[in-house]
This record gives structure tokens, sequence and C-alpha cells, in this order.
């Protein structure tokens, strides 16, 4: 079964902008006595919200998901076998994280780290483990939503979810408090786009017609969601009463039936584009590596920082308050460094491995990505 360019570029570019998105956002500021604190940009330059848009790419990554799981239980003789694998392959590399995040974590305690510093590091290296749970659960049950997509078709079966994320937002405004209102929101929303994911898989949603139908929907669906008062901000802005993130709101499942639509409208000049050599390298390599990427890209940010910082100057861009633009364009110039240390972290732990002889430029045939080790 021959690979799907145009969902290996929307991957990629779905990794990408998540990794690009949280390291233009997270703005660690260093105080007199050492410590970091945690500020975003957005709060001071909320002009710059509607970049969030390109950068929240959680919707695409969830469709690449259910297009690539229900092309590797398509090929499976014994679904358990299979859902052993898929899981093992997304558990694994979390713990890992989690393992050597304790010890550096027990090493900085050690070398007298402040208090504030650990915290800040820890919330921002564990944060990423959040999407393992709604992924687990939709690839566990992505038996079940194949047989009804294949029934129903895509869009009746990703109405109810869209019901559901509804309803928690309306009782998030009248009642703030209600408790189980996150985890519920989290799965509907993000069941939207593997969903859809599912059905591409299944030789639905194609053709250039149904692709600007969902982007239209999507569109529509933003701009009315802002005209009724939700936040312009694809993602959490520190101090706000309402975040579209957390739990992921209507505008976040809109967001992610945009981006869906708009990526199967240019699949021709996606698939054109990873033909080219360098292109389809960097394609292949970010879908070869794609969980550790996620996992691995804020421990980056926070190790560069705090490794930084022991030099007792506040380096502009890197531990300096996000107040303008000079910030911006200081933590652009950081941005190399940062992808390069994560290169190294990631092809490292690869090299590490058992790996399988793949030709160069093309990720593995049966997944999201191949953690191995």
């Amino acid at each position: 079964m021959s690979r799907d360019r145009a969902v290996d570029a929307l991957r990629a570019y779905a990794v990408g902008g998540v990794v690009l998105g949280h390291w233009l956002v997270t703005g660690l500021v260093l105080a007199p006595d050492g410590t970091l604190t945690q500020a975003s940009p957005l709060t001071a330059m909320p002009s710059l919200a509607p970049a969030s848009w390109l950068l929240q790419t959680l919707g695409l990554f969830f469709f690449a998901a259910g297009y690539a799981s229900a092309r590797s239980a398509a090929r499976q003789p014994s679904g358990s076998a299979w859902l052993a694998r898929r899981l093992r392959r997304l558990v694994l590399p979390a713990v890992a994280l989690l393992g050597i995040g304790a010890a550096v974590l027990l090493a900085a305690t050690v070398l007298g780290t402040p208090d504030g510093t650990l915290s800040v590091a820890l919330t921002l290296a564990v944060s990423p483990l959040w999407f393992l749970l709604p992924l687990l659960v939709l690839v566990a049950l992505t038996a079940p939503l194949r047989a009804a997509v294949h029934r129903w078709g895509a869009l009746r079966c990703a109405a109810p979810a869209v019901a559901v994320v509804a309803v928690a937002d309306l009782a998030g405004r009248l009642f703030p408090a209600v408790p189980g209102r996150l985890p519920v929101a989290v799965l509907a929303a993000w069941a939207v786009p593997y969903l859809l994911g599912l059905a591409h898989a299944d030789g639905r949603l194609t053709g250039r017609r149904v692709a600007l139908g969902l982007a239209g929907a999507g569109t529509a669906g933003l701009a009315g969601l802002i005209a009724l008062g939700y936040p312009v901000s694809a993602v959490g802005v520190p101090g706000a009463a309402v975040s579209n993130l957390h739990p992921p709101s209507l505008f976040a499942v809109a967001l992610a039936v945009t981006q869906v639509g708009v990526g199967l409208a240019v699949r021709p000049a996606l698939a054109r584009l990873t033909r080219r050599p360098l292109a389809g390298w960097a394609v292949g390599l970010v879908n070869r590596h794609a969980v550790r990427v996620y996992l691995w890209h804020q421990p980056v940010l926070v190790g560069v920082t705090v490794l930084a910082a022991r030099a007792g100057a506040a380096l502009p861009g890197l531990h300096t308050a996000p107040d303008g633009p000079g910030w911006l364009v200081a933590r652009l110039c950081w941005l190399p460094v940062l992808a390069a240390v994560l290169l190294v972290l990631v092809r490292g732990r690869r090299a590490g491995g058992t790996t399988s002889a793949r030709p160069a430029g093309h990720p593995p045939m049966d997944g999201v990505a191949r953690p191995v080790g």
C-alpha cells in the first residue's frame, strides 16, 4: 500500500505548527534571584492572536492519526495485536520522557535550582502528555468508529461530538465550576478531526468540492463564534477568562475542520512538494519521529533556557519578558538553536534503538509515527 504523500505533509505541518507555536508563545522570564517565571507574548501583543490559527494544528494531528489508524487497521488480521502495537508506540516514548524527566528533576533539585523554576519546568515538560489520553481512547475505539463512519458517514458521526462540545461550552459559561467538563470536551472535540481522518482513509471526503465545503463551513463557524464573543486566540492567554484550548471549545473544532478542508483542497500541491528531495526528506524525518518531537520539544525549550541562565545574564528572547516586537525578533533567532538541539536529541535516541531499513525520506508504512527504543 503506497504512502499518501499529502497526508504525510499535513502531519509534518501539524507537528511543526505545535512545536513552533509552543516555542513562540512560551516566554520564560529570568528574575533577579535566578527564578524563571512563565509569560505569554499574547498578553502584551494581542494583535498576534490570529497567527495562532496557523500554529494551533492539533486538529490536523488528530486527522492524520485517524487516517493512519484506519489504513493500518485495514492491513492487520488481528485487531487486538494491532491495538497493542499501536498503543505501545504511543505509550513507550511517554514513559521514557517521564523516566528521564524524573532523573533530571532530581539532579536539578540537588544542584539547588529554585523551586519556582522547577515548578515551571515540570509544568512545561509534562504538559504535552495530555494529548496521549484522548488519542489513546480514540485509537482504542478505531474499529467501532470506522464501522460507524462506513455506515452513516463522517459528518453524521461528527455531529454528536460537536453537540457535546457545544454543551460543554455552555456549561462552562453558566456553571464555571461544573466538574468533569474538561475530559468530556477534550475527547469530543478531537474526535471530530479523527473521524474525518477515518473517513478520508475509507475513500470519503475526496474531491475539491468536498474540501472547499469543509473549509467554508469551518471558516463560517469561526466568524460566527468570534461574533458571539469567543476569544480570537486559538490558544490560551494568561489572565483571560475563557480559553479556546483548555478545554477545546467549538472554536477549536471549527478551526480543525477549516484546516482539514484547506489541507484536502491543496492535496495535489502537497504531493508535488514532497517529491522534491529536500521537502521529501524533511517530511519523512518529521513523520518518523513525530511522537518524539511532540513530547520532547518543550523539555528542550526548558533545558536550553535553564542552562543558559547559569551564565547569570538575561539573554534577549530567552530570559526577557515577551513585551514587544523586539522579544519576538529575538525569539525567532533562538528557534534554529532549539531546533538543532531537538534534532540531535530525537535522532540520537533513534540511533540507539533498532531500526528497519527504509528508503531515505520515507516514513514507516503503518502510522502516525514509529517511536523506537
